[in-house]
């Protein structure tokens, strides 16, 4: 671990001087220790990201179990749910700029806490009977707030943490998806053999451990490339906006991924919950969901090997075989049919979530990079509340049933959208961190010019 002179985690978007990750390299061992992912600190951030989704899988078991005990219908489910995405992207954006001016380590700290917090008085109302839907959402809300000022600083730390970014972001995947194998049914067993508050006790546990592995965490010396911010939040904020818009293939994605927010992810999670508790109790949906992250786990491991030219266009093509999961419920289809389409379609969207997360990473340069993310996790996720909000009314219109055959067929039309886009299949993979050049086009950071000249090569954060 690289510190600054007096020994303090240096300051988030400060490079840092002297000898550290721009000092030449050479030779094969070098090259191999450029390459690698694992490290004491990056250990720490697996485990607080594998912390964070084990609790986020449970969730969806506990609201949907305990208020349909008490009383509530799939649309309290829906708006419970989107009570949290709401809040949190309408706040991403403005999370992403206090990202890129503070120590992102500190902010993921705080809203872990926050969260903590929020999940320890959801429980206390689950284990006293008084559950009324507006606390839940208001809860939700604080959480959404929260997570808003969390997300951005991830992006960033995964390139500080290791050279090899797609190998960091498919690690981290098989984290996340590990945890959703136990997640659910963990939640599952919990809502039998105890309460939904136990579940949120559950949850709550998650976020403390999450925050002590942070506080633990040292990050390297931020990327060359960052800078310091001295303009005023105003002026970052439009400076994001501006890195965002100038990328055909980052704002073509998020458009279309609007479109499947609200016309297939939105819809399925609280349908699929809801429908597969009523028919087979909330062991066999934690089951489903175990599935799903088995599926994702299998994606992962395939990232971790396969090192498509263009990124996004083998994404988008693994992308259509989640079209299977929500058609299958949709269907009827029995429990062991659906756990096998939901590990068909978790491979599907890991490896997609590993193609883009690397392309956002790789592609941006580092000092705009959370905001892009911000950018980006807003984009993708503001159509998420509507269809969480509209699966209700839709079903109770159509059916829930015909929601999700809708949603299976919309999935497939999402990844033909996405692979008619030139500048979306056409992108070529860049490795590692790059600068900007005037027109906003990526520049691998051993070939960007500074003011002393061309960078030297593997001028990378250490692993």
């Amino acid at each position: 671990m690289t510190m600054t002179s007096s020994g303090q985690e240096p300051q988030d978007g400060v490079p840092s001087e002297g000898p550290g990750p721009g000092r030449a390299r050479g030779g094969p061992l070098d090259e191999r220790r450029s390459r690698s992912v694992w490290s004491r600190d990056f250990a720490l951030f697996f485990v607080a990201r594998a912390l964070a989704r084990l609790g986020e899988t449970m969730l969806p078991v506990a609201l949907a179990a305990g208020l349909l005990r008490y009383g509530y219908g799939v649309g309290a489910v829906g708006l419970a749910m989107a009570a949290s995405a709401a809040p949190f992207a309408a706040l991403v954006v403005f999370g992403g700029v206090i990202a890129d001016r503070f120590s992102t380590r500190r902010l993921m700290i705080g809203a872990d806490l926050v969260r903590l917090v929020a999940q320890s008085t959801a429980a206390a109302l689950f284990f006293a009977g008084h559950v009324v839907l507006w606390q839940v959402c208001v809860i939700g809300a604080v959480n959404g707030v929260a997570g808003a000022v969390f997300q951005p600083g991830v992006a960033s730390t995964v390139p500080r943490l290791a050279a090899d970014i797609q190998g960091a972001n498919g690690a981290i995947r098989i984290a996340e998806s590990a945890a959703q194998l136990a997640g659910p049914a963990l939640a599952g067993l919990l809502v039998a053999f105890a309460s939904a508050g136990g579940v949120f006790v559950a949850h709550a546990g998650t976020y403390a451990l999450s925050a002590l592995c942070l506080l633990l965490l040292r990050l390297p010396p931020a990327a060359p490339g960052s800078r310091a911010h001295s303009a005023g939040f105003t002026a970052d904020l439009a400076e994001g906006w501006r890195e965002f818009r100038s990328r055909t293939w980052l704002w073509g994605v998020i458009v279309i991924w609007c479109v499947y927010m609200i016309s297939v992810w939105g819809p399925t999670v609280p349908l699929v919950a809801t429908e597969m508790v009523r028919a087979h109790g909330p062991r066999a949906y934690g089951l489903i969901n175990s599935a799903l992250g088995a599926g994702t786990v299998v994606g992962g491991l395939v990232a971790l090997r396969l090192r498509p030219r263009r990124m996004l266009r083998a994404g988008s093509f693994a992308l259509l075989a989640f079209a299977c999961f929500p058609a299958s419920v949709g269907a009827g289809f029995g429990v062991a049919a659906v756990s096998g389409c939901a590990v068909i379609a978790g491979a599907g969207i890991s490896f997609w979530g590993v193609m883009w997360a690397t392309s956002v990473q790789t592609q941006v340069a580092p000092d705009v990079l959370n905001r892009i993310h911000a950018y980006d996790v807003a984009g993708s996720l503001a159509m998420m509340p509507v269809g969480q909000a509209l699966a209700g009314p839709a079903a109770a219109a159509l059916g829930a049933d015909n929601v999700l055959l809708v949603a299976g067929v919309m999935s497939l039309v999402v990844c033909v959208a996405l692979l008619s886009v030139p500048a979306i299949r056409d992108l070529v993979r860049v490795d590692g961190p790059v600068s900007r050049s005037p027109d906003s086009t990526p520049v691998p950071l051993e070939h960007a010019a500074g003011p002393s000249g061309p960078r030297e090569t593997g001028a990378r954060p250490p692993a």
